[in-house]
């Protein structure tokens, strides 16, 4: 007798990808930035816009420019604008979720660091996870840049395992990678999408934003209806 293999099972295994970016400094006085921005550009596979990116940096080494990777705040314009165009023109399923702080409005209490990573890193993850039906995903997958073994990367770690743990189911599995952004086009993407959702709240330059615009899924300023000021 032959095998109905219609009636077997033809799961496919899903992971999304969340890759992290941040803005801003964690000097809590006049001197520092304004804003502190967290953003996330979670997709997942096939990541069509990879090749798509390696193809138009040799591009640019062959116009004579020296491009090891992309980085937003050291490229130039006239570079940002055809990555910008690229990632837009190959979205990947792209979503981008970014939350704003108002950094004047962030009380003492929440301003070191491991209080401050876990509050608003799991604010941000709640947005990215509640958008999705995480059910689908057999994984998880939240990579950063790397970042020596400190506190502010213990802060880190925890603001996302500790988010993770509490949403997702108890059998639903994830990972936090901490990887080189030079090795990975996904920092890079994420850190061209933050670096303009920066720009557009602590200088008020939207060019970059107006290219991502469609992409950007959420854009929260936690502290949007605070009035006090601590400095």
């Amino acid at each position: 007798m032959e095998r109905d293999v219609s009636a077997e099972s033809t799961h496919k295994s899903r992971y999304l990808y969340v890759f992290l970016d941040e803005g801003g400094n964690l000097n809590f006085s006049a001197t520092g930035s304004r804003y502190f921005t967290f953003s996330a550009v979670s997709k997942e596979r096939p990541f069509t816009i990879e090749p798509v990116l390696l193809n138009l940096k040799y591009d640019l080494v062959e116009l004579g420019l020296n491009v090891e990777y992309f980085h937003a705040s050291e490229d130039r314009q006239a570079v940002r604008n055809q990555v910008f165009a690229a990632v837009m023109n190959n979205p990947d399923n792209l979503r981008i979720d970014s939350i704003i702080v108002e950094k004047r409005k962030t009380g003492p209490a929440l301003q070191p660091a491991e209080h401050f990573y876990p509050r608003i890193l799991g604010q941000l993850l709640k947005y990215i996870l509640n958008g999705r039906h995480v059910e689908d995903y057999d994984e998880i997958i939240v990579i950063t840049d790397s970042l020596p073994v400190s506190s502010k990367r213990k802060s880190f770690e925890k603001g996302i395992k500790q988010t993770l743990s509490q949403m997702l189911p108890a059998d639903k599995r994830y990972r936090v990678l901490h990887h080189a952004s030079k090795s990975s086009m996904g920092l890079q993407i994420a850190d061209y999408c933050n670096w303009a959702i920066y720009r557009k709240w602590e200088s008020g330059d939207p060019r970059s934003y107006e290219l991502i615009r469609g992409a950007v899924r959420s854009e929260f300023d936690i502290f949007e209806t605070g009035t006090r000021l601590y400095y």
